[in-house]
């Protein structure tokens, strides 16, 4: 009498609100679903009102005060009840102002989470722009309050030249337009590098078979999983207590939506781009300055932030595609 063995159960998590995400998920649960002896549910996020894409220009910076603030919007039923029992949980997210996305943000504050989410091994996926380090952290912050325990991290971002993008990435979520103009490369994150994600799902895929999630160790390392820019570190601090304080603002002048926040929006965007056109060059222009005096800091950020899965890429040739 032969023992039939149980599928090894992987729950995603996943919000995209321009469809990047989505096919980032793809690609890296492709290889999963393609063995039979691994179940694969997505759960895709849907947050109650929609987010719209392209945004508005209100609406888009009417979501931050909730998102600096980790304030969850109200989502769709999701299609599980908690009972379920999965072997690896993967949460794809986008980073919003700083901070997990709101609509997993939501999911994570769910009652469902919990047992969800207790005592599993996790993987995070995230896609922006360039700027992760404070979204990450907070994100750890509340994987720790579930219980979880973050094994991996995959960060992709857009390559394009950090001034160019500033003026790339709010034209394709202002208007829905990602291609490139005016000598600009196109807004986020490249299509080959998308398709190279594949390697993490089949890396992910030979980690099950040999039940290497039981481990508590990343299944990542050695296939350029991350690499951190410790030099944003200083900027995000100054954006994420930017958002917070003028966030408590807003969030006490009026629910999202409410046209008593359209005014202190108005002045707040003022106060951003003024923000990213003195603070942030300075902070660079600083840090070039002492740069030698912050080598060992620096290099010490730049560990610890690519922790746990690194950005070595001695396995790159193990998972060519």
């Amino acid at each position: 009498m032969t023992t039939s063995v149980r599928p090894k159960r992987v729950l995603a998590i996943c919000y995209s609100q321009t469809g990047q995400l989505a096919r980032i998920a793809e690609q890296i649960l492709a290889p999963l679903r393609e063995n039979p002896g691994v179940d694969v549910h997505l759960e895709m996020l849907r947050p109650l009102p929609a987010y719209p894409f392209p945004w508005s220009f209100f609406r888009f910076f009417d979501a931050f005060p909730e998102a600096a603030h980790l304030i969850p919007p109200k989502l769709e039923p999701l299609a599980l009840t908690g009972e379920e029992d999965f072997d690896l949980v993967m949460l794809f997210y986008q980073v919003w102002f700083l901070a997990p996305s709101l609509p997993v943000t939501a999911f994570l504050q769910h009652p469902l989470a919990a047992r969800l989410l207790n005592d599993k091994p996790v993987v995070t996926v995230i896609a922006c722009r360039n700027m992760w380090l404070m979204a990450h952290e907070k994100m750890k912050n509340l994987l720790a309050g579930l219980g979880a325990r973050l094994i991996d991290n995959v960060v992709l971002s857009d390559r394009g030249n950090v001034f160019a993008t500033f003026i790339t990435t709010p034209r394709w979520f202002l208007t829905g337009k990602q291609a490139g103009f005016l000598g600009c490369p196109p807004a986020g994150i490249a299509a080959d590098e998308i398709l190279r994600a594949r390697r993490f799902g089949l890396a992910i895929q030979t980690a099950l078979v040999a039940d290497a999630e039981k481990k508590n160790a990343p299944l990542l390392t050695g296939l350029q999983a991350v690499e951190a820019n410790p030099k944003l570190y200083f900027s995000e601090k100054a954006g994420t207590r930017s958002f917070y304080l003028w966030g408590k603002l807003l969030c006490a002048a009026g629910e999202p939506g409410q046209w008593r926040r359209k005014p202190i929006i108005f002045f707040y965007v003022i106060f951003l781009v003024l923000l990213i056109v003195t603070v942030v060059p300075v902070s660079l222009a600083l840090q070039t300055l002492i740069r030698p005096l912050l080598r060992e800091q620096l290099a010490r950020m730049k560990h610890d932030f690519e922790l746990p899965s690194g950005s070595g890429a001695e396995r790159m040739s193990n998972y060519v595609v």
